[in-house]
């Protein structure tokens, strides 16, 4: 209120006559001088009186001069105050005085209008007309001319000035938006120059430059990346829009983008964006639908093919008891064999088409490692060294139990390229922040031409009877279901695998921390509560998404939030993931691995199923087992 006193002041001492009124045609301010100049009544200089009122009261007070159809009159200025265009213009009123009326729009809606008393000046120009014969009547009408062409020049100058000032704003606030954008927003020219660039190109694909502009997109991205891109530039450039995605060799990030044709300057408007998280998500959901259709065209078969081999190792027992000749022996050993290699390849086929999921957890790899290394090595002939190296300090979130099956089918695998003699490597390392690759080697003979072309293939083996062909298409199951993939390479001498699985950091809780348990339940509230408790942490409880929340943002020592998936309220605590990237999260949830809800959380943080015991928890957060 002292503020707008304060303006108020400042426009009573303006020795010009102004108002302001807003879109709706009702005033919002005027100063004194306005009132003063046209002999206003209060009513009519407080902010809410309409224009249509004032109107009528100075064409009553015959400011206008004499009017035929006044409700006419005041329509029709009301219609064009509607229509408000900028203007100037210089009239005489009915009790002799000159005065200049300058109005100007306002970007919020409305308009300001100034009016001047300009009497004395055109008493001047009226004596100098009178006085100064020898000027020619042409010189003082181009003077006259000259004089309101300069009052209009200057109310134009000041309009411009305006619309520059909003421009420069509206420019910052664009700029500012496209900061904040986590995405690259640029432009190229018809040439392939950046005329505009955020500075959020290194952040989706690191090891660019962040000053780009001026640059050729070839230079800025790199060779490797332009060629993927160059077909869709071109395409842009001849008008025709393109969405699409790559891997960026030198970050292993996928990228997406979008090139969007600018016809006015012939360039293109270009938004690139990491959708590498995504894009795992993305394979893991794919390779479990993939798997329930498997599941849907085996399982029938499966159960036929199990009906069958029992009956026929039933049918064998039999035959086995009976008096038979001694070559029958051989038969029905060899037939029980069979049977029996029948129902171990059903098992098999049943784990691949079974409903698992990938249910991370912190792992520290070194010493993930050295239990595998101490669970493999006796399977191994002693002419095969059996190595692990591993310098990951940092937990990880991954599935131990599923990635030690597979490393073990590697290794087992490599164990039988060797044959009696060799040496099998396995190590873990990061790969650019965004992968950890499992790289698998051995000093056998490495892979042929079409078994390195037919690896992954379900049933495909070089071990002929020996082998089920179902060990590398598991592992390749495996990967994918984690989103991310396997491949096969041939160095110079033996093989290498690599399992490549995305890299989820574990943040370990310190013990003793503050942790906010979500539960809608309160009996198990209370039974978590007392496992907490137990491994040293203070507790704090919430049972809906919103409470927990609430909770959080007034107490920032909270050390980690430990959730249910389904709470009540509706919201799910997966909501707590994006709702608090600050803190760790980790969920629990009693849904099944196949439930889209529980496979949406598994692809943000750790989940631990229920029901788990004390020791699970502290296994799940990375803590020392309590004592009894």
């Amino acid at each position: 209120m002292k503020t707008d006193a304060l303006i108020q002041a400042g426009l009573n001492l303006i020795g010009q006559a102004l108002s302001i009124y807003d879109s709706d045609l009702k005033l919002a301010v005027c100063n004194a001088r306005l009132a003063e100049m046209f002999d206003l009544p209060d009513r009519l200089t407080r902010p809410g009186a309409t224009f249509e009122d004032t109107i009528r009261h100075l064409a009553e007070r015959g400011e206008y001069g004499e009017i035929d159809d006044l409700d006419q009159f005041v329509r029709l200025r009301v219609e064009q105050a509607r229509a408000f265009e900028p203007h100037y213009m210089e009239r005489l009123r009915t009790n002799g005085q000159y005065i200049s009326v300058e109005g100007a729009p306002l970007p919020q809606g409305g308009w300001v209008t100034v009016y001047t008393d300009i009497t004395e000046v055109k008493s001047q120009e009226q004596l100098l007309r009178t006085r100064s014969e020898l000027l020619s009547e042409e010189v003082l009408a181009r003077s006259e001319e000259l004089s309101r062409t300069n009052r209009k020049l200057a109310a134009t100058v000041s309009a411009l000035e305006e619309v520059q000032r909003e421009l420069t704003e509206m420019e910052a606030r664009t700029r500012l938006t496209t900061e904040m954008m986590p995405a690259h927003i640029a432009h190229v020219d018809s040439a392939g120059r950046y005329t505009f660039s955020n500075r959020k190109l290194s952040s989706v694909m690191p090891g660019r430059p962040q000053q780009i502009v001026g640059r050729h997109i070839s230079e800025a991205l790199g060779t490797d990346a332009y060629s993927r891109v160059l077909p869709h530039l071109q395409m842009a450039l001849a008008g025709e829009q393109s969405t699409f995605e790559f891997t960026d060799t030198g970050s292993s990030r996928r990228i997406r983008a979008a090139f969007t044709p600018d016809e006015s300057e012939n360039g293109v408007y270009i938004l690139s964006m990491d959708v590498t998280e995504e894009t795992q998500a993305r394979a893991a959901l794919q390779q479990t639908r993939r798997r329930e259709m498997a599941a849907r065209l085996t399982s029938g078969l499966a159960h036929d093919f199990s009906n069958l081999l029992t009956i026929i190792l039933g049918m064998q027992a039999k035959l086995a008891r009976m008096e038979l000749p001694a070559e029958a022996d051989p038969l029905i050993t060899a037939t029980l064999q069979a049977a029996r290699r029948g129902g171990d390849l059903l098992g098999r086929i049943a784990d691949i088409t079974a409903h698992r999921a990938w249910r991370p957890e912190p792992v520290d790899v070194a010493a993930f490692l050295t239990d595998l290394h101490t669970l493999a090595a006796p399977s191994l002939p002693s002419g095969i060294t059996l190595q692990v190296d591993a310098s990951i300090p940092a937990p990880i979130l991954l599935d131990s139990g599923q990635l030690q099956d597979g490393l073990l089918n590697l290794i087992l695998n490599a164990r039988d390229a060797c044959g009696e003699s060799g040496h099998i490597r396995v190590e873990a390392r990061e790969m650019r922040e965004t992968w950890i690759d499992f790289i698998v080697e051995d000093t056998g003979p490495g892979f042929s031409t079409a078994a390195r072309r037919h690896a992954l293939d379900p049933f495909f083996t070089t071990k002929g009877d020996a082998g089920t062909g179902l060990g590398l298409s598991m592992v390749y199951d495996m990967a994918k279901l984690a989103g991310g993939q396997l491949s096969i390479d041939t160095p110079e001498r033996g093989a290498r695998v690599i399992l490549r699985l995305p890299l989820r950091r574990a943040a370990t809780p310190a013990p003793g921390g503050l942790v906010l348990l979500v539960d809608d339940s309160p009996d198990l509230r209370a039974t978590i509560r007392d496992m907490l408790t137990s491994l040293g942490h203070s507790v704090i409880e919430a049972a809906s998404v919103d409470e927990a929340l609430a909770l959080a943002q007034g107490l920032p020592e909270i050390a980690f939030i430990l959730s249910d998936i389904s709470l009540e309220g509706g919201r799910l605590g997966t909501d707590l993931v994006d709702a608090l990237p600050g803190k760790p999260v980790y969920l629990t949830t009693s849904l099944p691995p196949s439930d889209p809800r529980h496979v949406a959380a598994a692809s943000k943080t750790a989940v631990l199923p229920k029901p788990f015991s004390a020791a699970e928890l502290a296994k799940f957060l990375g803590q020392k087992e309590p004592a009894a």
